[in-house]
């Protein structure tokens, strides 16, 4: 009695399988990502999913992080925390990234190593980042120095009009000028 309904359990749960197997290899396999509406698939790739893929250069050949200064993943980090949530960071715009805080690191213990002391004060550091800290401050000023000269020289131009003017002398001709 109890082999009889666990048999038909058996054969009941077999027409389950079988029959849901078969309807699964009829419907067509879909992404996740594209069941969803209003968002791209590249949108939805997680960061560990991105970080997989990216691991690849546009030829597929693995990327090498060898020769960076910086761990690549912390730059991404940085990057990512700073940049619009909808923003996609390319392979090489990482790599250049990196590379650039490289640059400006090794060009800030260059000027560090300009100072005879052993040790280096945060004073010191503070004068070799100035640059790069106060670079919007530092354009302002060039702009501003810029209109002044622009001002002088239409003073200039203007003194010149007036001379060639008032102390025109009845007897000379322009064009012979002694100037």
């Amino acid at each position: 009695m109890f082999d009889d309904k666990e048999e038909e359990y058996i054969e009941s749960d077999e027409d389950i399988t079988e029959n849901s197997t078969e309807e699964l290899k009829d419907e067509p396999i879909t992404d996740i990502t594209e069941e969803r509406e209003g968002v791209s698939s590249a949108e939805n790739v997680d960061e560990s999913e991105e970080d997989l893929l990216e691991e690849f250069d546009e030829e597929g050949q693995p990327i090498e992080d060898e020769g960076l200064p910086f761990a690549k993943a912390e730059v991404v980090r940085l990057m990512k925390k700073n940049l619009d949530k909808d923003k996609m960071i390319r392979e090489r715009v990482k790599v250049e990234m990196n590379k650039f805080l490289g640059e400006v690191l090794e060009r800030v213990c260059e000027q560090l190593n300009d100072y005879p002391y052993t040790t280096i004060e945060y004073e010191m550091l503070k004068e070799s980042i100035y640059p790069y800290t106060n670079i919007k401050r530092i354009n302002e000023e060039k702009l501003r120095i810029l209109k002044h000269l622009e001002a002088i020289k239409a003073d200039c131009d203007a003194l010149t009009m007036d001379v060639k003017k008032s102390l025109k002398l009845k007897d000379v001709d322009e064009s012979d000028e002694i100037f």
